[in-house]
């Protein structure tokens, strides 16, 4: 467990450890394997700020929140999430905005840049529905942020044929899916590394 962890640059939690000792063959438990990482502190360094907020009031009608928390599909490009998510690096501050498949957890489609504004989650919609063959027409489901009821979002939807969804407000575990890719995201990749 401790060569696992340290290989891994001290990101791993215990699902993750418990998943590869299985991979290779060692059958234990969760529980076991969280009470160990314990007893050896072997502690994942967390940290704690304060979350980008993108709700600007209800600039437009709120659309019903067809993925009920359903994060499963059957096949690719029935169900897509979205949402957007701040870095804070030593030359400011970096934003996310990814596309995931509910189907196997596929980034679909992404854009960063160093300004959460309407132009790039755009862009992201674009490049998605580039990849889309013509009877593919998913549900994507986000957050109630300014970005996701501006015009230019709610036109390419409706020029593509897609479906919207939204979370309640203020509402995490609405789009649960997408805020854990990028828990694991940042805790794996980028917290306390250069």
């Amino acid at each position: 467990m401790k060569e696992i962890f340290a290989d891994n640059h001290a990101r791993y939690v215990y699902r993750r450890i418990h998943a590869a000792l299985n991979s290779q063959g060692i059958a234990v438990s969760e529980k076991v394997v969280r009470r160990i990482m314990k007893e050896e502190q072997l502690h994942v360094p967390l940290k704690k700020r304060r979350a980008y907020r993108s709700y600007l009031g209800e600039i437009t009608p709120a659309v019903d929140n067809n993925i009920a928390r359903d994060f499963h599909a059957d096949t690719p490009n029935k169900k897509w999430l979205t949402d957007l998510t701040e870095f804070s690096i030593p030359a400011g501050k970096v934003y996310l905005s990814p596309i995931i498949d509910c189907f196997d957890g596929l980034v679909v489609s992404w854009t960063i840049g160093t300004s959460p504004n309407s132009d790039m989650v755009n862009m992201m919609l674009d490049c998605a529905i580039c990849g889309l063959r013509e009877d593919e027409k998913p549900v994507i489901h986000s957050d109630r942020g300014c970005h996701y009821r501006w015009p230019g979002w709610i036109s390419r939807m409706e020029k593509a044929g897609l479906t919207r969804s939204m979370s309640q407000k203020d509402c995490s575990p609405d789009n649960s899916a997408c805020e854990g890719f990028f828990g694991r995201l940042k805790n794996e990749m980028f917290y306390n590394r250069s």
